[in-house]
């Protein structure tokens, strides 16, 4: 068996010419890179900063099937993502993904016609399970709880009128931010030079050549060296900053936060809890419990006027506003104090010109594919869960317009690095002897041995050392910060606490962190293993 390709930091290794550049290493660059490598194309994707800078990092960490879109009509998008929800779950990431209950609290400012229709939309979300071809054994069906069964699953919602929940199921996945890196492993396996800390200066047509060809000019943001790339396509997938790319590009970005609160916060919780929002009908906000142990309280819609930044900041406003809103359901008042972090991404909304709607919240979140005279191909829009029909459209507009010589799109049925069936993951946990084991299980499926492996070569450490967590609260071990550098392309502190691990969601945590990232950075440098590809 091969050895893996492995992600680097800056230009180092860069080639000078491909069939396609990518720009942008989110869930939607990444899944461009695998879509291309895997139908035989030459690709370099690059990332100005890291892979899961952006929006892919923020989500509420959920593969939805699309019931908020049946909810509002939007039947088609809704079907999209009930069969991109059942790629990830059942073929694709099985090692990265879970199934999550979720109830709707019957509760005394919920009318029975209210109920009814809760109800009535959970069944048609499982319809869509069906019609999508995923199994009740990976999603079960939903039905009714009693008031006693809803408070056993969520011992905190309030019991003053509480007549009881409906219970339907979505996918969760283990981190967001894995799932993108799992992907660009996964393209650098299938052949693509995948490039951190690079960034795009300029793409500009190449005139008088026999075939259509682009260059793209990009800098080393680690030592500041340039250099220039011929390709036949460019696909433009940086997400909020695309219009960087290309000047006509039209956003509206739309902010997304969340809350991070302990697990003894709402003791016991064992679903996820759709609370209601006042006056709203088919409105939540969603109390969803993390493999961790922490509990994230999300999200909010509001559009984000003005230049975008690098990483957005969540709004005092949107804090008060999702504690009251959760702090209604639960017996337990919620305070400021509750909240150890919070984070807000950014959708790449496509602004079609039409205000008829209330805000970004009725933008439709339907994806786009757009070219540009110079002949770039730029995908935006969508959400994460449909990350890979977003990687094939776009492909597929940039091969017909390069004349490139490509396979078919494989990746419905291309298991990304590590996946496996659920059986012989469980399997892999019943016989991890630590929690360290367990969790290598977790983030990487298979490639579990592989990551302890990589540690052993790198640091000489035994396996005791590599395993232990800092504390039960702060859970990563130094085995995975030490792959991170030398396979997936960390090039400092914040790559591995912020994007391959997500200590840096608790600033408290991230501080404590601190020390066991650095000595995973001098490990790694100091180690003769070869981190080229």
């Amino acid at each position: 068996m091969n050895a893996p390709r492995r992600i680097t930091p800056g230009l180092a290794g860069v080639p000078e010419s491909v069939d396609v550049v990518v720009v942008g290493l989110g869930v939607t660059g990444a899944g461009v890179a695998l879509d291309a490598a895997s139908r035989g194309l030459s690709v370099l994707a690059v990332d100005a900063f890291d892979l899961a800078w952006g929006t892919s990092r923020f989500s509420s960490k959920l593969v939805h099937g699309g019931l908020r879109y049946l909810a509002s009509g939007q039947v088609g998008i809704a079907h999209e993502s009930a069969v991109e929800r059942g790629i990830l779950m059942e073929t694709t990431a099985p090692h990265l993904t879970r199934p999550l209950p979720t109830i709707v609290p019957l509760a005394a400012g919920v009318s029975r016609p209210m109920g009814a229709l809760t109800r009535a939309g959970l069944l048609g979300g499982d319809l869509l399970r069906r019609v999508a071809g995923t199994s009740a054994d990976t999603l079960p069906k939903p039905r009714r709880l009693t008031a006693a069964e809803t408070r056993r699953l969520a011992p905190t919602l309030r019991a003053d009128g509480l007549r009881g929940a409906v219970l339907g199921w979505d996918g969760q996945l283990e981190d967001d931010a894995r799932l993108v890196t799992t992907l660009a492993r996964t393209a650098a396996d299938q052949g693509a030079a995948v490039h951190t800390h690079t960034r795009v200066l300029s793409v500009v047509e190449v005139r008088g050549t026999p075939t259509p060809s682009l260059e793209t000019t990009l800098r080393d943001e680690l030592t500041g060296e340039t250099r220039s790339v011929r390709s036949r396509t460019v696909i433009n997938a940086a997400g909020v900053w695309a219009g960087d790319v290309v000047d006509d590009v039209r956003l509206r970005p739309s902010r997304g936060t969340h809350l991070v609160l302990r697990g003894d916060t709402l003791p016991g919780l064992n679903v996820a809890v759709f609370a209601p929002i006042p006056g709203e009908r088919n409105r939540f906000v969603l109390v969803l419990p993390q493999p961790d142990g922490q509990i994230y309280v999300g999200l909010t819609d509001e559009p984000a006027d003005g230049p975008v930044p690098d990483v957005a900041e969540p709004t005092e406003v949107e804090i008060g506003f999702l504690l009251d809103v959760v702090g209604a359901s639960f017996s337990r008042p919620l305070r400021r104090s509750d909240v150890v972090g919070a984070f807000a991404g950014l959708r790449p909304l496509l602004d079609t010109g039409d205000d008829s709607g209330d805000g970004t919240a009725d933008l439709s979140r339907k994806h786009a594919v757009l070219t540009s005279p110079a002949g770039v191909v730029t995908i935006v829009g969508g959400k994460l869960t449909t990350y890979r029909r977003m990687a094939e459209d776009a492909v597929d507009a940039a091969v017909a317009r390069a004349g490139l010589s490509a396979g078919p799109c494989v990746t419905a049925r291309l298991p990304l690095a590590g996946a496996a069936p659920r059986v012989q993951l469980a399997e892999l946990l019943e016989r991890a002897e630590t929690p360290g084991h367990a969790r290598l299980v977790r983030r990487f499926g298979t490639d579990a041995a592989l990551v302890l492996d990589a540690a052993r070569a790198a640091t000489g450490l035994p396996d005791a050392e590599l395993l232990a967590s800092i504390d039960a609260s702060i859970p990563v071990t130094l085995a995975e910060l030490v792959f991170g550098v030398t396979h997936e392309g960390a090039a400092d502190v914040a790559d591995l606490l912020d994007r391959r691990t997500r200590v840096g969601l608790v600033p408290a945590d991230r501080a404590r962190a601190v020390p066991l990232a650095q000595r995973a950075l001098a490990l790694a440098q100091e180690s003769p293993v070869d981190r080229g590809n």
